[in-house]
Parts: C-alpha cells; structure tokens; sequence
C-alpha cells in the first residue's frame, strides 16, 4: 500500500458529510426537532436526495420491493462478498439530526472519497438506505431492513401506523411499492453490512473518544399499549381504604420495576428498564376525580433473552401483587412485541479495528443498547457490525448533539480498512 494511498482525502469527507447532512435535515416536519415518518413522503424525499448524490458519483442504483434503496461502487471482483454500508433516514417524531442520517452520509462519504482516489475496491461497496427503523411508527422491530431480508411475518403487514391507524401494507401502496412483491421477497445473499451510528448514550462522550466498534446490540421486549383499569370516583367523596385509583397503581408498578432492574443488575445481568409513555390526562381526567384509567408503554432491554424473559416474569408478578392488595385494579398489558439479541461479527470488528489503526486510533469495543438494522442483518446470517459516534445530550430528541469531525475520523477508518483490503 503506498504512502499516497494510506492518507485518506478528509476535507472531502468532512465536505460531504457537512453538505449532505443540510440537504437530507431540510426534508421534515414543522419542528422541534425533525419528523420524517416511516413509509411517509418525506422519507422517500430524503431517499431521493441519497438517490441523487450516489448517482453523481457513478454508482449504480436500485430498490428492491420493499422501497430499501442501493447504490453500487464496483469493485474489483464481482464474486467478491460485497460490503453494505448504510443505516436509515426515518426519525422518531421530534427526533434529532443524526440518528439514521449520520449511517447514511457516512457511507456517502466513503463512496466519494474512494472515488476521488480513483481507487478500485476489492469488493462492491454498496450505499444501503433501509426504510421504516424506527418501530414507533409501526409495532414491527426494523420493519425495511427485514423486509428485504424476507423475514417479516404475515401479520406485520396489518401493523398500524400509530399517526394514521393505516396499516403497513397500505403505506407501502402509499409510497408505490407492492405489498404482494414484498412478501415474495427472496432474501439476499448474506453478504458484510457496516452501521456507522451516534451512540444514543454517554460512554464516548465521558471517555473523550471519537468513536467505538460496536459488537453487540441489546435485544427488547415491550409492551406499546398497556392500560390500568381501576375506579372514577369523586377526589373528595372516595375514602383511601376504597379507592381503585389507576394511576397510583401505575406508579406502583414503575417503583416496583425499578427495583426489579436493580435487582437484576446487581446479579450482574444487563438490562434498562423504560415506561416511555404515561397517559393519564384523557378529556374524562380531571382535577376532582380519582382517575379510573390510566395508559403506558413499557420497553425492556437485555443483551439476553433469558434476563427479558426474568424481568417479563417479574412484570406479570408484579401485576399480581398489585391487583391483590388494590382491590378494583385490573391490568392489561396488550400484545407484546419483540426484537433479538444481536452479537455482531468478531471479524467485522476486526475490520474496522485494522482501518482505525492505521490512523492511529484504537476504539473500544462496546454493546449498543438500542436497537439497530446492524442487528437485523445479523440474524439474518450476515457479517455485521457497527461504528458507534461520540454525541451527548441524548438521543430521539432535537437536542441530539455530534461533532461531524468524529464522523468524518470514523469514515477515514473505514476508507481506510476498505483501501487495505484492495491492497491485499
């Protein structure tokens, strides 16, 4: 490998991940924050603009039938394992400006700086844009990504879009896919996938470290619609001893959770425990009345199925015991929706472990604990990894923070590892 060849061209890099980034974050809902829907016009306006940035560096494009979008660099060898290299550009509503859009640009960006280094790679290298990753529009875990894997269920395609009640099938009409030929998908390959991805936690931001390996993903277990039945009574006519208020009873439960996920990991089990959604403020709620219904969502998040399992058990004993000293109250708890632990590929880690030192970098190795399309082509046999992204002030939120001088140092690892890899 020459001298020339080792220094990757990080003015270019960092140019195009500053200018595409503006592009794609002009596509969204009014604000705070951005708001592009799964399977909704505005995501597949922010595909457009991947679509035509990836076509003016030569790539060959194309979507498969479930509206997942690739652009192709040719490599070398066409009977090489192709490397996939992508993430989504759908958001949570109100979400940040990096989850999803960072994968996507990132990759962009390698693309455009093996290009302008007219560097043939070993292997094709493929810009991938998977539709609909985040499950709060549809109760279905990376619905895209599986969809081309061909590993959605049948009843995927009736989920609900928690916006518009319409199901998925129809969204896919919507946006001008076929529903019938997404369930006649016949999976891919398995090939190599890279997620580059901001972390969505504290850890590199506390070390002061750009970037990490991620070689794990946390699998979930939640439950989106759960609802407490109790009693409407008058806030001064109801003695305590009689009362069946439900959002006592759903206070009851998180404290008691809260003390499940403790318990769980001072035995030394992974596991967070979130109820992201509490509703008790309906038009029939009112300062003079004993609530009689309350609604939550509940997420449970383990790197083990086993411990998801524990913490479900616990969940269901709890209820029990509350319903037992509560006379009146009544949970329900709804369907239940579920995605795998994920363990990503040692030799991808390897990977991108061999491109970052060769700039001198020596990221950690970490477990992402949110859910991510890096683990759906994992289960589905893949070589998958993730590049994790310094960023603070949390995630899903307008505050999302990233310094893009960190993307543009991860991408150079990546550039180089692919450039090493052509170099045999």
């Amino acid at each position: 490998m020459s001298e020339t060849l080792t220094v990757p061209p990080r003015a270019l890099i960092a140019g195009t991940i500053s200018r595409v980034l503006t592009r794609v974050n002009t596509i969204t809902e009014d604000g705070p924050g951005w708001t592009r829907p799964s399977y909704s016009a505005l995501e597949s306006a922010a595909h457009a603009v991947i679509e035509e940035e990836a076509k003016a560096l030569g790539c060959e494009v194309r979507r498969d039938a479930a509206g997942n979008l690739f652009a192709t660099l040719p490599g070398r060898d066409p009977s090489a394992t192709p490397l996939y290299i992508g993430s989504h550009l759908d958001t949570v509503s109100q979400g940040g400006a990096y989850d999803g859009q960072a994968g996507v640009i990132g990759a962009l960006a390698v693309i455009a700086a093996l290009r302008d280094q007219a560097i043939t790679p070993a292997s094709d290298i493929v810009l991938t844009v998977t539709r609909a990753e985040e499950s709060v529009w549809f109760p279905v875990s990376y619905a895209g990504s599986r969809a081309g894997l061909g590993r959605l269920n049948p009843e995927d395609f009736d989920a609900k879009r928690s916006d518009t009640g319409l199901s998925l099938a129809e969204h896919l009409k919507m946006e001008g896919f076929d529903p019938d030929a997404v369930r006649n998908i016949v999976p891919p390959a398995p090939a190599r996938f890279l997620e580059f991805h901001i972390e969505q936690g504290p850890v590199l931001d506390d070390a002061g470290e750009a970037f990490a390996v991620v070689d794990a993903v946390r699998g979930g277990l939640r439950y989106r619609n759960a609802q407490v039945h109790g009693t409407w009574a008058h806030s001064g006519g109801a003695p305590r001893g009689s009362r069946a208020d439900a959002v006592v009873a759903m206070a009851d439960l998180i404290l008691a959770m809260d003390a499940v996920w403790a318990r769980l990991l001072d035995a030394g089990h992974d596991l967070t425990v979130t109820f992201g959604k509490l509703d008790a403020a309906s038009p029939q709620h009112a300062m003079a009345k004993v609530p009689g219904h309350a609604g939550f969502c509940l997420d449970l998040r383990s790197d083990e199925v086993a411990v998801l399992e524990e913490a479900d058990a616990a969940l269901q004993a709890e209820i029990a015991r509350i319903e037992a000293a509560r006379p009146g109250i009544r949970f329900e708890l709804g369907a239940q929706s579920r995605s795998s632990p994920a363990r990503l590929s040692p030799s991808m880690a390897d990977f991108v472990a061999a491109g970052a030192a060769a700039q001198g970098d020596s990221p950690r190795r970490m477990l992402s604990g949110g859910g991510h399309d890096a683990a759906a082509f994992g289960a589905a046999g893949w070589d998958s990894v993730m590049v994790f992204i310094r960023n603070w002030n949390g995630s899903h939120c307008p505050e999302e923070a990233m310094d893009e001088a960190d993307l543009a140092r991860a991408v150079a690892a990546v550039y180089l590892a692919i450039v090493q890899e052509s170099a045999g």
